[in-house]
């Protein structure tokens, strides 16, 4: 090896280490090899300059894993600006909060760090702690004089927890005056994404707070008609108290009654139906004649396969257990698979895949990997029927539910495409990839709706 691409070498193996040593604690270690590092410019600017390839530096990796000691070093011995960003605008403080390290926040925050900073898509430590449920940091946040209403890519901090079911959170935050009716730019309110997530104790919250229950998202879509959608009897009841209209109809027509048809939901269909005024084209205006469309639909669009998989978010699947050979044969088969993916030869791809598949049938990824493959072909059914199956082994796997909005999307089912898209994004909101493709399938919905009716 050439002396300089020895010395490189060595140099990315010293910047690891001490990005390494940032993450695990290891302040003597961190010391040591910035000492090394150092080329004149000092402790301090050596450490601010070193980044790994998405400009996260040691203070981001130190936020992330809840290191204190190595936060304190780096604030009161170094001085560095407790607010640094890094590729993506998030600052330490908005590590240590998406990642629930309570403790390192507060110190951050007791040292100067601004939890109004927001990161490029707009999320901020609010965002994140009630995201994932963490009270004492939002009761924390929330003395600071903090707007509740913070608006991010996708949405509020209300919005977050009512869409991460997360019912403390929901209910602190409205405490705190968070508006309940507050919309994102795709009209997602607080009671929609608490539809979305199935959380009945978030909506009977926001009900009680005086959520609109008859607000209407993209291509008509009322909270009634996401409950629908999703089958849950008790929000269902909840709406039709609080005084959701049943006979309110989408931009296809249909009510909610229909759309709880189409989905097999035999419970939300029983109790629309006394309160859903006959639709004069549907010929058997019974529950089982409402219910007979669900059959029709899979028949239509090809989707047999997935026949046994109708809900978007299917319960976690069990699966045999795998030994360590036939883990290391489906690798190997799986290797063969992203070889062959790369030359754009899917159906080698998918043959190796499912060679994989069969050696070890728990992991999701190759299902994901062989939908995508089926995607490239055209195949929807197909594609869809895998995403499906990834969805059940990992379901909270944000790119499972991609894959799954990707398969509608090809099928024109912009509607489905759009909930798995956004119940991706309730996953992982900070995934660009899925806050677009969602704004795209409402979007592309809009236009087909209006396509269909300036032909008729």
């Amino acid at each position: 090896m050439a002396p300089n691409a020895a010395h490189a070498l060595a140099v990315r193996e010293k910047v690891h280490s001490f990005l390494n040593a940032a993450r695990t604690g290891n302040l003597d270690l961190l010391k040591t090899i910035a000492q090394q590092l150092d080329d004149g410019k000092g402790l301090a600017q050596t450490v601010i300059d070193v980044k790994d390839a998405n400009k996260r530096g040691a203070f981001h990796f130190a936020a992330r894993e809840g290191q204190i000691e190595v936060c304190k070093y780096f604030i009161e011995e170094l001085k560095i600006d407790v607010n640094t960003k890094d590729e993506d605008g998030d600052t330490p403080l908005i590590h240590a909060a998406r990642e629930g390290h309570t403790a390192t926040a507060k110190y951050l925050i007791n040292s100067g760090a601004d939890p109004s900073i927001s990161s490029e898509t707009g999320n901020t430590a609010l965002h994140h702690s009630a995201g994932i449920g963490d009270i004492e940091l939002l009761k924390f946040l929330l003395t600071k004089s903090i707007n509740v209403d913070l608006q991010s890519v996708v949405g509020t901090p209300l919005i977050w927890a009512a869409g991460s079911s997360q019912e403390d959170a929901v209910k602190v935050l409205l405490e705190h005056n968070a508006n309940p009716n507050v919309k994102t730019e795709d009209d997602i309110t607080p009671l929609l994404a608490a539809v979305a997530a199935g959380s009945s104790a978030c909506v009977e919250l926001l009900i009680k707070a005086g959520s609109n229950v008859n607000v209407t998202a993209a291509g008509g879509a009322t909270p009634l008609f996401v409950a629908a959608h999703g089958g849950s009897a008790e929000i269902i009841q909840f709406l039709l108290q609080a005084g959701a209209d049943p006979n309110v109809r989408d931009e296809d027509g249909w009510k909610p009654v229909q759309v709880a048809g189409t989905r097999g939901h035999r419970r939300a269909v029983e109790i629309l139906f006394p309160v859903s005024l006959q639709v004069a084209d549907v010929k058997d205006w019974s529950i089982d004649g409402i219910l007979q469309p669900w059959t029709k639909w899979i028949e239509d669009r090809g989707l047999q396969e997935s026949n046994k998989l109708r809900d978007i978010t299917p319960p976690k699947k069990d699966v045999p257990e795998v030994t360590d050979e036939a883990k290391k044969k489906a690798g190997e088969a799986k290797a063969r698979g992203d070889d062959a993916f790369k030359r754009n030869d899917y159906r080698s791809a998918i043959d190796a895949y499912t060679k994989a598949i069969d050696l070890d049938p728990s992991d999701g990824t190759l299902l994901s990997n062989r939908s995508l493959c089926w995607i490239n072909l055209g195949d929807a059914g197909r594609a869809l029927a895998d995403a499906m199956a990834c969805r059940a082994l990992r379901p909270n796997w944000a790119k499972a539910c991609y894959r799954i909005g990707a398969a509608f999307r090809l099928l024109q089912n912009y509607e489905e495409s759009a909930n798995a898209f956004y119940e991706g994004v309730t996953l992982d909101p900070e995934n660009m990839a899925l806050v677009t493709a969602f704004r795209e399938a409402v979007e592309a919905g809009r236009k087909f709706h209006a396509a269909k009716q300036s032909k008729s």
